[in-house]
């Protein structure tokens, strides 16, 4: 099986140029008409422009969950709000906590949050 993940990895990792080739090789000497060609191609497959990476989340409050009084303490703790600031952004739960932060700040917010016992999704 490592073999053919690692078939798999060599795969989508080729360059148009790479892509077009296997096809001609796989029509010419196989007979297979390789129609999966294209989708490679229109996919991103093309050897060197890879998708941008998103660099700023918004960590989002999609739910107070159980204990309420444990997420208004976290939230307030994460933002350095006041106790009613910090209540009224739980209470009104879909809501934004913090916007335009790095991954790794948005995992900790998150973690911190769903400990409390909060439902959160990054954007």
């Amino acid at each position: 099986m490592a073999d053919l993940k690692q078939f798999a990895e060599q795969l989508v990792n080729l360059t148009v140029k790479e892509v077009n080739d296997l096809a001609t090789i796989l029509k010419d000497e196989y007979g297979i008409e390789p129609a999966a060609a294209a989708v490679v191609v229109a996919a991103g497959g093309d050897g060197g422009a890879a998708a941008e990476e998103q660099t700023e989340f918004t960590v989002v409050l999609k739910d107070a969950g159980a204990s309420k009084l444990a997420v208004v303490k976290a939230v307030k703790e994460l933002t350095g709000l006041g106790l009613k600031e910090a209540k009224d952004i739980v209470d009104g739960a879909p809501a934004n906590i913090k916007e335009g932060v790095s991954k790794a700040e948005a995992e900790g917010l998150k973690k911190s949050l769903e400990e409390a016992g909060a439902v959160v999704e990054l954007k």
